[in-house]
């Protein structure tokens, strides 16, 4: 009768914990899972308050399912990648990540030009590690300037460290033409984003090569009209910044990115 009773005392004490243990597990199934987040940081060509010109970050979200994924545009209007990095910008967007993240990156539009220019924003050219010391003409501060590279890889490198997927983009091309092609930026700041993705083993989408595919398709004169409107040669239209949203999305789509799950079903025309 003593056996009968253990083994009673037992085999109940077995079913609640397995009860037990299936609560648990409804429980944490139940439990709502907080979505992933995609940044975009860069430039005006990304995210743009101007009237008329939109940036291709305002129109991203449209071609994701938000429910699913956080799609939140950092972006800001006439920013290098070094000024980006110098005002604290990228400090914020770092200090947000969080495990699962991603970070779209796209720079090069406001890197040109000579170190000393009154808006303090061009980088050393290239990937390297050299440095310029530069002395700002408004506040008289000494500033060591890095190159273009090497801000990106700061980027990288931070989104790395949070547990975040870096991805780094080519700029968008400008509306810049010669014999019927779109110039594009294959020998300096494209081809430097490429370069330090690669080192960095990251994803990189040539953004600046499969736009200006899609310009040439279209032609000079209907992307001048259409996508950029008459006076300016960087910024689009609200259907520029569709067609430069929907370049980013075939460039994550063809390299098979884990964003991929987070797209809206291609739409048949």
């Amino acid at each position: 009768m003593k056996i009968n009773h253990c083994l009673f005392l037992l085999a109940a004490s077995v079913l609640i914990a397995g009860c037990s243990g299936m609560r648990s597990k409804m429980e944490n199934a139940s439990e709502p899972q907080e979505r992933p987040t995609l940044f975009l940081i860069g430039d005006s060509t990304v995210n743009n308050s101007t009237k008329g010109q939109v940036g291709w970050g305002t129109v991203l979200p449209e071609l994701f399912d938000t429910n699913r994924i956080r799609i939140v545009n950092r972006a800001r209007g006439g920013r290098s990648s070094r000024t980006y990095f110098t005002e604290g910008l990228w400090s914020q967007v770092e200090s947000e990540l969080k495990p699962g993240d991603f970070v779209l990156m796209q720079f090069g539009h406001n890197d040109g030009g000579p170190l000393t220019h009154p808006k303090n924003r061009a980088s050393v050219k290239g990937i390297g590690d050299e440095t310029r010391s530069v002395t700002n003409q408004t506040t008289g501060v000494v500033e060591d300037v890095h190159s273009y590279g090497w801000y990106l890889r700061q980027y990288v490198s931070g989104a790395k460290a949070k547990g975040a997927t870096p991805i780094v983009l080519s700029l968008v091309p400008r509306n810049m033409w010669a014999n019927g092609k779109v110039l594009r930026a294959s020998k300096d700041y494209g081809k430097w984003a490429g370069e330090v993705a690669k080192a960095e083993g990251v994803p990189f989408i040539d953004l600046n090569e499969i736009v200006a595919r899609h310009y040439e398709e279209l032609g000079q004169d209907k992307v001048a009209a259409d996508l950029f409107g008459a006076t300016d040669h960087t910024h689009t239209t609200p259907a520029g910044a569709k067609l430069n949203a929907e370049c980013v999305v075939e460039g994550i789509r063809d390299l098979k990115l884990p964003l991929v799950k987070y797209l809206e079903p291609k739409r048949k025309n």
